[in-house]
């Protein structure tokens, strides 16, 4: 007992680093490099492959910010190494720091054909095992001059470099040494043991004997090395450790399903198009990692980096498709993107499903059965129904385990969306996506998993990611020794499908959890690059409204319908909704681009409806003008259910003085007074005789608060922020502008004009407002004080809405102090409520608070993010003009407010034309079932695909009529459009469709031309 099992540890450590590891390369000898470089765009492969190069030496820096240079490398191998593996080692300047955020490079043949990639946990491109001698060298390297925005050791430091146009021209990497080398296979394996057992041994109980039995078998291992002749002596100490790692693994130990992974982020710290590289590099990583070791599995989600591989690297995705079709490269999750789920509105989430799912199955024949998600910023109330609607029934994430204020109780559970559907869902208790099969991560991942006693799998993502990179050898070598070991977890590869059948059958009946999976972390997400979200949202509108009259006009007039353009709309905005760009914490050229597609996305858009909307509207030189409507205008129709002849409302009421200052706004429904400072202090429901703002309170306020999180700046909003806080009361110009009531704010460098409006005949105060943002670190709300004593309020999602409690009785409540809703929030009362409606905001926040005095009433309080300032990684984050409409509406149900929502969101069109009327092409008879699409089938058919669901929250029934199709042979479809087994087609009935729906219930019809 006097070797201290300190010294042995501490010994163990500077062997390997300072011996051992220096070892595995023995002998080496310099290779001859080259380079070309351009600063522009990549340029072709053919063209790097040909670009003349000049010498370059270790220790000259090399590549411009965001540039690509093509690295010549040539040499013999001696012959003297013959009989011997040899492999080189190709140094392009790294750093210790994690893959993927630093120089990368893919290795090619002369003729193009690509090897694999290189990053500095991976620099090796094995030449021959064994070699004759001789064998001629001749690679050239594409090796991109990313910067590394955090290589000044501060993270979150504001950076010019995240925008090509201010990154400058200084050099980023310094090349380091490119040199064949023997490669010691027996030293490389001493290495591999003596880090697994390390790894282990400090994951043990102190008085566990098994702990003590490593030890001594690592210091007689220690003790067999000659450090002078570490070669010739590894063999001798991989003997003294051969015991140890035979000693198998206990029966009860808990298994681990490793599958490899590199999570890829479609954009980050890099723009999009340096994503299709990363992918390619990965790729080829894996394929030659697949062909090395027979046990090894990989999986790659994404159907879009599928599609850039294939459009990019056509040579590097015949790989790719021959491992699909071996099994040992399998594609996940059936999704487009690995998009955020907070934000998509109902149909962008299910087609990101049907998009993702539909080119797997054509490309791979490959249908999958889990959403896989690690990475996404916490998972809205409607996702399982959307997951079990695309034909799935399982879901993987890890990033719950982010959270800062409450652990989430439960590894493997049944998770429960707003409509009772159930899915099967894994978080590996690893807590990470990016594992490295260490025996820290693998311990813990044992130790943390909470359904210990009635299950005993876990799944571990195996690889570098977020950069991409993927798994290693020395992962797999790792892996192969704790398949089986005393003390450890039990390793073994599998894909996601086998690890969850496993894991389904051990634990048919696991806990449920009812409800969005709220990550306490990220909240700013909701906010951050509002025009981003604005894109976002105003993409997705004009997405509905194509759809719904392209089709509309192929059924009227047999107008082509635009399937390429739709559908290469739709994947344009589906990638933009991935869980970097959407959430707005990607780097400034990330959301210029994003800024710049969305103005082309909406351009194409707006002309596909117009071109469908003069073909019904007929010859303009008729002089009749339409209302073509998208939105519903009337109790008894349909959000997307037609067009009519008359307008969507009447005109709007103008102002009249205020006593004491300001302008009333009363239309006979609703009366609202706005103060000389702009702010509204009274919204009157004439029909309920009922106040919609709280006492000597006043509601459109703008609050001012600081913004500086402790990390995370474009990601994260804390709680202490409430803390310090201005309200924007002075008024710069309060005056009537036709009728609309102007109001002009000042406030540090920037300017707030807003306009608002009663429409007649409604119970609603519109509210436009446009702010010059010109603030840093600060965080702008609106705000709704309103006197409703509500404990809990509804917030729409994809499918319906899901409720949050107003209060804070427990961490989980508090901890939800922001949070997502798509078109519209309501509070209420019994008998009385009161809405918010918005056509471009996501976060908000509601607050309760119990007044003093008489009154003793409750105000709960609404406010909605508009803007914020955080400067990394983009440091211009959301400078400039931007336009938001909200709009309050008193005495609303939660119909109104799923109508108000839309309508702030799916304006009337008129058309000049000859034809008198169009009839709508879909109607349904209850107002409490929306339909989200009315397009026709993916497969060209002709067929009419209509999706609708309940979204009041209670049972439907509802006939739904459909002009110019036959009815009575429609059938209920998956997401995929394809007929749902055992299950009976609707009743005809009244010349429609008859349907019954329980809450929230999704429906898609599919119905044959007549």
């Amino acid at each position: 007992m006097h070797d201290d099992r300190k010294l042995v540890e501490a010994r163990l450590e500077r062997v390997l680093r300072e011996r051992v590891r220096p070892a595995v390369h023995p002998v080496t000898t310099p290779l001859a490099v080259e380079i070309w470089s351009t600063a522009g765009e990549p340029v072709p492969v053919a063209e790097g492959l040909t670009a003349p190069t000049t010498p370059i030496a270790p220790g000259t820096p090399w590549g411009l910010p965001w540039g690509t240079s093509w690295f010549k490398v040539t040499g013999t191998v001696p012959t003297e190494w013959a009989g011997r593996t040899v492999e080189a080692v190709l140094d392009l300047g790294f750093t210790p720091r994690t893959p993927g955020f630093q120089c990368e490079g893919l290795v090619h043949l002369p003729d193009g054909t690509p090897v694999k990639g290189l990053h500095p946990r991976n620099a090796y491109v094995r030449v021959g095992a064994p070699v004759a001698g001789g064998e001629q060298v001749h690679w050239r390297v594409e090796a991109a001059s990313n910067p590394d925005l955090e290589a000044s050791g501060v993270p979150f430091r504001p950076t010019p470099m995240g925008e090509r146009a201010t990154a400058g021209e200084a050099p980023q990497y310094v090349l380091g040494e490119m040199r064949l080398a023997v490669f010691d296979e027996t030293v490389w394996n001493l290495v591999m043991d003596l880090e697994v057992l390390g790894e282990l041994m400090a994951e043990l109980p102190l008085d566990g004997a098994r702990r003590w039995e490593i030890l001594r078998a690592v210091g007689r291992a220690l003790d067999a090395v000659d450090l002078q002749d570490v070669n010739g002596t590894a063999r001798a100490a991989r003997d003294e450790l051969a015991g140890v790692l035979a000693a198998p693994a206990a029966p009860a130990a808990h298994r681990v399903s490793a599958v490899g992974h590199a999570h890829i982020d479609s954009a980050w710290l890099w723009p999009l198009r340096e994503t299709v590289r990363k992918v390619a590099r990965t790729a080829s990583n894996m394929t030659a990692l697949l062909d090395e070791d027979p046990d090894f599995v990989f999986t790659m989600s994404q159907a879009q980096q599928y599609a850039w591989i294939k459009e990019h690297r056509p040579e590097v995705y015949a790989r790719v498709k021959k491992a699909v079709a071996d099994g040992r490269f399998v594609p996940a999750g059936g999704m487009w993107v690995e998009s955020d789920t907070n934000m998509p509105g109902s149909e962008a989430m299910a087609r990101q499903f049907v998009l993702g799912k539909r080119f797997f199955m054509e490309e791979f024949g490959v249908e999958n059965d889990e959403a896989w998600l690690p990475d996404t910023f916490g998972f809205a109330a409607g996702l399982p129904q959307i997951i079990k609607a695309a034909g799935s029934t399982r879901l993987l994430t890890q990033k719950i385990s982010w959270s800062r204020t409450n652990t989430f109780p439960h590894h493997t559970f049944s998770w429960e969306g707003i409509d009772g559907t159930r899915i099967f869902t894994h978080f590996p208790p690893v807590d990470s996506y990016n594992c490295e099969m260490t025996g820290r991560q693998i311990a813990h991942a044992a130790r943390n998993f909470k359904e210990k006693g009635v299950a005993t799998r876990s799944l571990a993502p195996t690889g570098y990611g977020d950069g991409g990179g993927g798994t290693t050898r020395e992962m797999v070598a790792k892996a192969a020794r704790m398949r089986s070991l005393e003390g450890a977890a039990r390793v073994e590869w599998e894909a996601p499908a086998d690890f969850f059948a496993k894991a389904e059958a051990e634990y048919p009946e696991p806990p449920v959890w009812v409800g969005e999976l709220y990550l306490e972390l990220h909240r700013a997400t909701l906010t951050s690059q509002a025009g981003t979200k604005r894109g976002n949202r105003r993409s997705e509108s004009l997405l509905t409204e194509a759809e719904l009259w392209a089709a509309t006009a192929a059924a009227r007039t047999r107008t082509p319908y635009p399937y390429e353009e739709l559908d290469r709309i739709w994947k344009t905005v589906l990638l933009h909704q991935f869980h970097d760009i959407l959430p707005g914490s990607s780097i400034a050229w990330v959301h210029r681009e994003a800024r710049e597609t969305y103005a082309r996305v909406a351009e194409e858009l707006e002309s596909i409806i117009a071109g469908a909307q003069r073909a019904l509207a007929g010859d303009a030189s008729g002089g009749t003008v339409l209302a073509f409507n998208s939105a519903p205008h009337t109790r008894c129709s349909v959000p997307a259910g037609g067009a009519s002849a008359h307008t969507e409302q009447g005109e709007t009421v103008p102002p009249a003085p205020r006593e004491g200052g300001g302008y009333v706004l009363d239309n006979g429904l609703l009366r609202v007074e706005i103060d000389a400072r702009g702010l509204v202090v009274s919204a009157h429901d004439r029909d309920a005789d009922r106040e919609a703002i709280a006492p000597g309170q006043a509601a459109n306020l703008l609050q001012l608060h600081p913004d500086f999180p402790n990390q995370w700046d474009a990601w994260d909003v804390d709680a202490f922020y409430r803390n310090v806080g201005s309200d924007l009361t002075e008024v710069a110009e309060l005056t009537v502008e036709g009728a609309s009531v102007r109001v002009e704010r000042s406030f540090g460098a920037s300017r707030v004009t807003q306009r608002l409006s009663v429409p007649a005949d409604t119970k609603r105060l519109d509210i436009d407002t446009e702010v010059d943002w010109h603030e840093t670190e600060r965080f702008l709300k609106l705000a709704f004080p309103l006197d409703v004593k509500a404990d809990r309020y509804a917030s729409e999602t994809q499918f319906g809405h899901v409720y949050r409690p107003t209060h804070q009785n427990t961490s989980w409540e508090w901890a939800k102090f922001e949070a997502c809703n798509h078109r519209f929030l309501h509070v209420d009362e019994p008998g009385w409520g009161v809405a918010v409606v918005n056509d471009a905001t996501y976060g908000h926040d509601v607050t309760r608070t119990v007044r003093t005095g008489a009154d003793a009433g409750t105000t709960t309080t609404v406010r909605a993010s508009l803007l914020r300032a955080p400067r990394y990684p983009d440091p211009e984050t959301d400078q400039g003009v931007h336009r938001f409409r909200h709009a309050l509406v008193p005495g609303a149900t939660i119909g109104d407010a799923v109508r108000e929502g839309l309508r702030a969101n799916l304006p009337e069109r008129r058309v000049t034309g000859s034809a008198a009327e169009v009839a709508p092409l879909v109607t349904v008879d209850n107002d409490a079932v929306v339909v989200s699409a009315v397009k026709l089938a993916d497969d060209r058919s002709g067929d009419l695909v209509v999706r609708l669901y309940e979204a009041h929250g209670g049972r439907a029934r509802a006939t739904v009529r459909i002009d110019a199709f036959a009815t009575g042979r429609a059938v209920l479809t998956d997401l995929l459009e394809r007929p749902l087994p055992d299950t009976e087609p609707p009743a005809a009935a009244g010349g429609g469709v008859e349907l019954a729906l329980r809450p929230f219930q999704m429906v898609t019809l599919r119905l044959p031309r007549a």
